[in-house]
């Protein structure tokens, strides 16, 4: 700074020169960014940085976002009951960007993290003035209730974690509207009821719904999600896998469905699941033959039959796939297995089935009473992997025009 000259007209310059130099910094760091350095100082804290961006004009614009934040972040700490581990002694103070697990980039909030923190509470709908907002985890805590309708103006949340606690009530639908999120976790809580169709239509790369009491069938249009994670494992579901599943094309790796209630058999299109690595269908009633196209997964390395009620021969080209690591299908009714499956056995469980000459399996009168239910899930012309696609969208088709409106 130039040492302070005696006169007037040299006081007005450089009282000309400093309102200057504020509006360009002001121009510079203010438009578009949500970050802008104040006549406060900008130091945090002490009101020279703002939170946000845009529609507050003048010296306002650099305190108010800032206090919308800290009021924010009050009303939550306000809901919150427990805190064991002291984690909210840290949040006093205008300086939210000091709080443990919150953090800033610039001075706008992108992201909290409390996992592990063991907080009881409830979620406030105060938080979605949050609007930089990225990441929110709080996964492993108490936090119980329902999730504010809210959130749906979090626009920029694209991570949402809230598995480990004690919400409750049906599925959130809020969540659907959060615009631009990309990851949900809900797993381990208490949430019940039906899933909305909107869920498996809205672009998601993981959706982990596992450990709840969801039930009724699964939407139909469980094929059209985009995610590469799909976890519905450990809830009532009931009802057959949408035939639809893997029609369009998904690059999903991996999908869980285990210790459900699903009854049916697996449909033909999973085979175009060209790039899952995990299937995992345990533990529920399904039925009938193991799908030929499975032989069409050619990366899969976890596939688990367990648990059910298929019959049959374990096919042949099943065991022969190329990135297969680990074949579970103990505990169903399958009546023979090929050469290629009777020569492999580290990591492939074939016991609790009816396979003459192998160990372990089921009493002969099990196997002997066993029809397979009945329940026929051969085709008249089995697909080559080559022309899955084409054969079963054309089947789809044909089922679904004849199929009534729901």
């Amino acid at each position: 700074m130039a040492k302070k000259k005696k006169g007037s007209d040299f006081n007005l310059l450089c009282l000309l020169l400093f309102l200057t130099s504020l509006i360009q910094t002001d121009a510079s760091f203010g438009v578009g960014g949500g970050v802008g350095v104040g006549i406060g100082g900008g130091v945090v804290g002490g009101g020279g940085v703002w939170i946000g961006g845009g529609g507050v004009n003048g010296g306002d614009r650099n305190t108010v976002p800032a206090t919308v934040a800290y009021n924010a972040l009050q009303a939550w700490k306000a809901a919150i009951t427990e805190d064991p581990s002291g984690v909210l002694k840290t949040w006093v103070g205008s300086d939210v960007c000091s709080y443990k697990g919150v953090f800033c980039s610039g001075q706008s909030i992108t992201a909290i993290d409390l996992n592990h923190a063991n907080l009881r509470g409830t979620l406030v709908k105060d938080l979605a003035y949050l609007s930089d907002l990225n990441i929110l985890h709080l996964n492993s805590n108490r936090f119980y209730g329902q999730v504010p309708e809210s959130f749906k103006d979090l626009d920029s949340l694209q991570e949402l974690d809230l598995s480990n606690n004690r919400l409750s009530g049906p599925f959130p639908l809020v969540t659907i509207y959060i615009p631009n999120l990309v990851y949900l976790d809900l797993r381990f809580n208490s949430f019940s009821g039906f899933l909305p169709e909107a869920l498996f239509d809205k672009r998601l790369d993981a959706i982990f719904l596992n450990n709840n009491q969801f039930e009724g069938e699964i939407p139909r249009n469980l094929g059209n999600s985009p995610a590469s994670v799909i976890n519905l494992a450990n809830n009532k579901f009931s009802g057959e896998i949408p035939t639809s599943f893997g029609l369009t094309g998904s690059r999903v790796r991996e999908v869980l469905l285990l210790n459900n209630q699903l009854t049916g058999c697996i449909p033909e299109s999973v085979g175009m699941f060209s790039e899952i690595e995990v299937f995992d269908v345990s533990y529920n009633s399904l039925m009938g033959h193991v799908p030929d196209t499975i032989s069409c997964l050619s990366e899969i390395e976890i596939l688990n039959l367990a648990h059910n009620r298929f019959s049959g021969e374990v096919p042949d080209l099943v065991c022969s796939l190329r990135s297969l690591i680990n074949l579970t299908v103990s505990f169903n009714f399958f009546s023979g297995i090929s050469s290629e499956c009777s020569r492999v056995s580290f990591g492939f469980d074939f016991s609790g089935n009816c396979i003459p000459g192998r160990n372990s399996q089921r009493p002969g009168n099990d196997c002997s009473g066993y029809s397979g239910g009945a329940l026929s899930c051969y085709r008249s012309a089995p697909l080559t992997c080559g022309g899955i696609s084409v054969g079963l969208k054309e089947k789809f088709s044909r089922f679904t025009s004849s199929s009534p409106p729901p």
